[in-house]
């Protein structure tokens, strides 16, 4: 057989993958105890439609998960986890930050 002397495209190595919906880990993030966070809380509109973000968490997936159950059975509206960051349905910023507060979290002035 001929060697292709005509050769087009890209060259494909064993670290390329086609699948683009698989994303690197990150590296761990630190784990912090909740009186050394300091967190922010935004208000955001998306499709008509408040959501409050509250961001950085520096804890485990684990209780991060078991933090957000607990505040949306509270507040009684919906929310989910985005990396380090919770995302509550509805203006609820004030209480997010008494219920925060009251369990040892500090926010930015």
């Amino acid at each position: 057989m001929k060697k292709n002397i005509f050769e087009m495209g890209a060259k494909f190595e064993d670290s390329w993958s086609s699948d683009n919906k698989i994303k690197p880990k990150k590296a761990n993030q630190e784990i912090k105890e909740p009186a050394k966070h300091q967190l922010h809380t935004a208000k955001e509109k998306r499709r008509r439609k408040v959501v409050t973000v509250i961001k950085p968490f520096y804890l485990e997936a684990s209780e991060l998960k078991k933090l957000l159950k607990e505040l949306k059975s509270k507040l009684g509206s919906g929310g989910t986890i985005k990396e380090n960051t919770l995302e509550l349905q509805g203006e609820v910023a004030t209480k997010v930050k008494e219920l925060l507060q009251a369990k040892g979290f500090k926010f930015k002035s």
